[in-house]
């Protein structure tokens, strides 16, 4: 059976489009798929914020999987949940144990489960007829319509200075990361944005000693991008900007990379107040492994003794999908800016079969493409493109 729609990638961004187009766009459940490696949907999500001890999200109320912003709320009052901590000022953050049980809410409205398919996409071409994926297992799917909704969670970012063999060394977004201590250890966090903020606080609250290194200077900020972006305010702007490099530009400027809001900028402010987290501004020159621990060289001279490094520091700005992606473009022509990410159309169409979301869309959705305000923008794209047949001759 040839799908209509088949949707690479089951995060934040490939759930938010199979509900959108299952229920705004009517698409026939049994005509669309969702491929993830993952042993549910929205694996990668759950565990990057268990590891970083998440609290809260950063993003408002409104930015949920559901079809109706609102649907959040509705559900916090329908389960009376009204612990006062459920949603965080300002903005109504909501707190991250109510956003999972939603977001298991809308996949059991739309029976999300039932059209995952756990394996890992390898190659996908296009042709005449559709597309054709084909799968780890062997397995080949064909679908009228394609989908990437790739995020960059499988290419952490690993500083040159840092080891990939040593059982001490971890990066906290590997996908397969184990490295959180299971004993009382003196840990050095390296990172500068609230990931690395809030994997140093759970250490901190779980006993440990920490160490917080960072390239900068704490930076507050409440959204990693201003607001404005997310409407005309901006984006009338980046939409009239043709020339791609020049938004690529203003992407970059736009982000605030390497922030944290206010809420965790006080609890680390308190903590070391306190004296129980040691922050050092700078870059790490060298790491050195002992018998028994490491000794992390700063470019100040300083150097930090842990047993353990937890690497929190972000993820490469290549475009995602790897091999996979670089074998589409090259057997379908398809157009490219010179920072490699596609250039689509005003309805994320890649080609007429293709479509893309997240980082895979920001030349078109702009900075804040990658969040859960960007994947609700793309289902409005998605949306809109399945009700005037996806461009179809």
């Amino acid at each position: 059976m040839t799908l209509d729609w088949l949707i690479i990638g089951g995060g934040i961004h490939g759930v938010h489009i199979a509900a959108r187009l299952l229920g705004d766009a009517g698409v026939d459940p049994d005509r669309l798929r969702i491929v993830d490696p993952g042993d549910r949907l929205l694996a990668q999500w759950r565990r990057a914020t268990a590891t970083t001890g998440m609290k809260h999200l950063r993003s408002p109320s409104v930015h949920n999987l559901d079809l109706n912003p609102m649907s959040l709320k509705s559900f916090a009052r329908k389960h009376r949940r009204r612990d006062p901590d459920v949603f965080a000022p300002p903005y109504d953050r909501p707190a991250l144990e109510l956003f999972n049980d939603h977001c298991d809410q809308v996949a059991e409205t739309f029976g999300l489960a039932d059209l995952h398919i756990r394996d890992r996409a390898t190659t996908c071409s296009v042709d005449c007829d559709g597309v054709h994926v084909r799968l780890s297992d062997g397995r080949e799917i064909a679908a009228r319509h394609l989908v990437l909704a790739i995020g960059a969670s499988e290419q952490p970012l690993w500083p040159d200075w840092a080891p990939r063999d040593d059982a001490r060394v971890h990066h906290v977004f590997d996908p397969g990361f184990d490295g959180w201590p299971s004993s009382t250890e003196t840990v050095v966090v390296v990172g500068g944005g609230i990931s690395a903020s809030q994997v140093a606080l759970r250490l901190l609250d779980e006993g440990h000693q920490v160490h917080l290194v960072s390239p900068h200077a704490l930076r507050e900020h409440q959204f990693d991008s201003d607001p404005g972006w997310l409407g005309p305010k901006y984006m009338d702007g980046f939409r009239r900007e043709q020339d791609l490099d020049r938004r690529r530009a203003l992407i970059t400027e736009a982000r605030h990379r390497g922030s944290v809001p206010p809420d965790v900028m006080r609890a680390l402010r308190r903590a070391m107040g306190r004296d129980e987290l040691r922050w050092h501004e700078g870059e790490i020159a060298g790491l050195d492994e002992r018998h028994r621990g490491l000794d992390l060289r700063l470019a100040s001279g300083a150097v930090l003794e842990a047993d353990r490094a937890l690497l929190a520091t972000g993820f490469v700005t290549r475009r995602p999908g790897g091999p996979m992606v670089d074998d589409l473009i090259a057997s379908a022509s398809l157009p490219c800016a010179s920072c490699g990410y596609p250039i689509v159309d005003s309805t994320l169409r890649w080609h007429p079969r293709v479509f893309v979301s997240g980082p895979l869309a920001e030349l078109e959705l702009g900075p804040a493409s990658r969040n859960i305000a960007g994947a609700r923008r793309a289902g409005d794209k998605l949306v809109e493109a399945a009700r005037n047949g996806a461009g179809e001759s």
